[in-house]
């Protein structure tokens, strides 16, 4: 897994362990995620499918993108399309995307960087692979998660940031067994490189076979944790888990994962996205790629779009 990574755990700062009355996080509830097709047809898995938005708040869903392994002319991505009300966070871990926006945003990422995304009022985007990938095949695995923007934010300006893997902030467990990256938000006093509107954090964690992570976690925020691969269980009562499931906390100070000791050979360890947020608690209409609070505002975001108010398609 190319996504950025750490020979010798033992170098890296250490997340404090829980101390006398701190409350671990209960498990409320594990998924499994449906697989489909995004796009032009690339596999998705819907990490959050099926979880009551309440729970999600401020999150309003999260696609697994592969993984999968490209023969040469089957890499594919998104056509030109819309977004107004929300940002759109992509992590690609394995591979190469390429981001472009009608306001001037885009770029390359690959292998653990991160494009995040403002639509805000709207923009047209679109994310495809390079061309030379399409040609020679390759692997592709990475999420986007979609976050929801609060009422006075969501005709704000677009804005688009390219954070780096070698931006994130990278931590380790008190026993230095699992590999903590924060991309957004703060853990433990650590603070990702993503800029937010909404307080949030997001991580991606590795854990080694039969190693355990308490991770510290916003009383503030809610706690969802997404299966990327591995095997492994969730919570103080250990409840299993494995790829494609994903874990609802309630509330507490920490939240706990652990890995099995016996992995899958092509999945050696335990690897989970772990986000959280304050809950907006705000009226949500979303419609296709518009998230917006009542359904004029969504008809609207239509209107407005096929009046091309959301910016032109680049030449």
């Amino acid at each position: 897994m190319p996504a950025i990574t750490v020979n010798d755990l033992t170098v890296l700062d250490r997340l404090r362990e829980p101390g006398l009355g701190d409350q671990p996080r209960p498990v409320w509830e594990i998924s499994t995620a449906p697989s489909g097709f995004e796009g032009e047809g690339f596999p998705v898995r819907r990490a959050f499918a099926g979880i009551d938005l309440a729970h999600l708040d401020p999150f309003v869903m999260m696609d697994q993108m592969g993984e999968v392994e490209y023969a040469p002319g089957e890499p594919k991505g998104t056509a030109w399309h819309p977004h107004r009300g929300f940002e759109t966070v992509t992590y690609i871990i394995d591979g190469v995307f390429d981001h472009q926006d009608s306001h001037g945003g885009g770029g390359t990422i690959t292998n653990g960087d991160t494009q995040w995304m403002t639509a805000g009022s709207g923009l047209l985007h679109i994310e495809a692979p390079p061309e030379w990938l399409v040609q020679q095949g390759g692997l592709f695995h990475g999420i986007q998660l979609w976050v929801n923007l609060p009422r006075d934010a969501k005709m704000s300006n677009p804005k688009y940031q390219d954070i780096r893997s070698g931006e994130v902030q990278l931590l380790t467990s008190a026993d230095a067994g699992s590999l903590v990256r924060v991309i957004a938000g703060s853990v433990d006093g650590h603070d990702g490189p993503g800029s937010t509107y909404t307080p949030m954090s997001l991580v991606h964690a590795t854990i080694e076979p039969g190693a355990r992570l308490e991770l510290p976690w916003s009383v503030d925020f809610n706690a969802l944790v997404y299966v990327l691969n591995g095997n492994g269980t969730v919570g103080t009562d250990a409840r299993p888990i494995h790829t494609g499931q994903s874990a609802v906390f309630g509330a507490g100070d920490y939240l706990t994962i652990a890995a099995d000791k016996g992995q899958e050979s092509r999945s050696p360890k335990l690897d989970v996205i772990v986000v959280g947020g304050q809950p907006i608690r705000e009226p949500l209409a979303w419609a296709g790629p518009f998230v917006m609070n009542t359904k004029s505002e969504v008809m609207q975001a239509y209107e407005d779009f096929q009046k091309g108010q959301f910016g032109h398609i680049p030449a």
